[in-house]
């Protein structure tokens, strides 16, 4: 069989699509868009095997849309060029023939590259789908990502991969005519890593390898036949999730060898470097926070530098923060301090800005009293003088909580000194 599994059954209806309840369900986010043909430039962004390419197929046949596919790992600006020149044969502005432009992988695309879609996706020339791994507020320019709506796509469940395995055998034409036994479906998703496409491409190695049409799969015999064709899998791609994951909770742990371990995992599996390095910024922030500001200073060089050198050579600069991170005091009360300020927000709403704080550049807003009786801090002795900073409705809440570190308990004693009020 010369079509893989995967695009033999890869859905070509809504009906069909496993999954994403939350964009294409009954009250999805895209679901209307799509039966209406009203689709806009959209980003979808998620992990491998999950349903990107297949959404954007079923967008444009639901739409009726002419569809032009390109990958961004064999296609340069000329080739950009060209399918958009094409596509603005099949239809244009305020047409319901506008094409549909799908890009695979558009993170891999270029400044240059993602540029030369601006114009045409601005004038309504085509309707950009983009499908990206990678978080499209680093990888996608600014310009192209203001004009693209970003829709995030779930990772599969346990329950949804072992749906995906048994209408496979009841729906593709080779399979459903076989016996098959599916007895234990640990080991397949464990190599799958998440990934749908990997998931069925392994399944049907495995049925394959089996002579007779009586099958029956069992964990060890995935093990044994996967073992034998090692070179046919992307370690890489299956474990990214679970080995960032023990990477980042190595370093907030606290243990140098753990971090440096994983690190090495990654690198030598061919983890994007940049991926790595923003990991560890967002960890210098979130895990240790005031209790050593330097680390975010230090993580912040570790992504310059190590983008600047690149591979081999990265890898020295990414060890020395990694464990720098590892070695350093920890404190999240920075992280928690935005989350309850967030929650606060949700809760309260748009409360009024208090007069004293706000800016008053026009005649009519000192006459409102705008700025009246704020009190310039540098006026008084030592910097500081009382008076209020949050909307009346929330006075004297406590937001940030210092941690338990000798950098923050500096913290707490001067703010203890300051505002009695907040009960620090």
């Amino acid at each position: 069989m010369s079509i893989p599994l995967a695009e033999r059954i890869r859905p070509k209806t809504l009906e069909d699509y496993l999954s994403q309840e939350h964009l294409v369900g009954e009250k999805g986010a895209l679901a209307y868009q799509i039966r209406k043909g009203m689709i806009p430039s959209l980003l979808l962004w998620g992990p491998p095997g999950v349903g990107k390419t297949t959404l954007a197929k079923i967008i444009a046949k639901t739409s009726g849309r002419p569809f032009f596919e390109l990958s961004a790992i064999n296609s340069g600006v000329k080739e950009v060029r060209d399918i958009i020149n094409s596509a603005k044969k099949e239809g244009g502005l305020f047409t319901t023939k506008n094409p549909i432009l799908f890009i695979d992988e558009i993170h891999r695309f270029s400044k240059s590259q993602q540029d030369s879609l601006l114009g045409a996706v601005e004038k309504g020339r085509v309707t950009l789908i983009g499908a990206t791994t990678e978080n499209p507020s680093f990888e996608v320019i600014p310009a192209l990502l203001s004009r693209c709506q970003v829709y995030t796509l779930n990772p599969f469940s346990k329950t949804d991969l072992e749906n995906l395995l048994h209408r496979a055998i009841k729906k593709d034409d080779f399979l459903s005519k076989k016996e098959i036994d599916l007895k234990e479906t640990d080991t397949l998703l464990r190599l799958c890593g998440g990934d749908a496409r990997k998931l069925l491409n392994i399944f049907e190695l495995v049925v394959n390898s089996i002579a007779t049409d009586k099958v029956e799969v069992t964990n060890d015999l995935v093990s044994n036949l996967v073992q034998q064709n090692p070179a046919r899998y992307d370690k890489t791609g299956e474990q990214h999730y679970d080995i960032i994951s023990a990477f980042i909770k190595s370093v907030r742990g606290s243990d140098p060898n753990g971090a440096a371990y994983w690190l090495a995992r990654m690198i030598e599996g061919g983890e994007d470097l940049k991926f790595i390095a923003r990991r560890m910024l967002i960890l210098a922030s979130e895990d240790i926070g005031l209790a050593n500001p330097t680390a975010l200073v230090i993580a912040n060089n570790t992504f310059t530098a190590s983008v600047i050198v690149g591979y081999p050579e990265a890898r020295i600069i990414l060890s020395q923060c990694a464990i720098y991170l590892a070695t350093s005091p920890k404190s999240n009360a920075s992280y928690l301090a935005i989350g309850k300020a967030q929650q606060l927000v949700k809760q309260t709403g748009d409360l009024s800005v208090p007069l004293h704080l706000r800016n008053a550049p026009t005649k009519l807003m000192k006459e409102l009293g705008y700025g009246d009786n704020y009190k310039y801090a540098h006026d008084y002795e030592g910097n500081f003088v009382h008076q209020e900073f949050l909307p009346k409705e929330i006075e004297n809440t406590q937001i940030y909580n210092p941690g338990n570190n000798i950098k923050e308990n500096g913290i707490r004693n001067y703010l203890q000194r300051l505002w009695q009020k907040y009960g620090y």
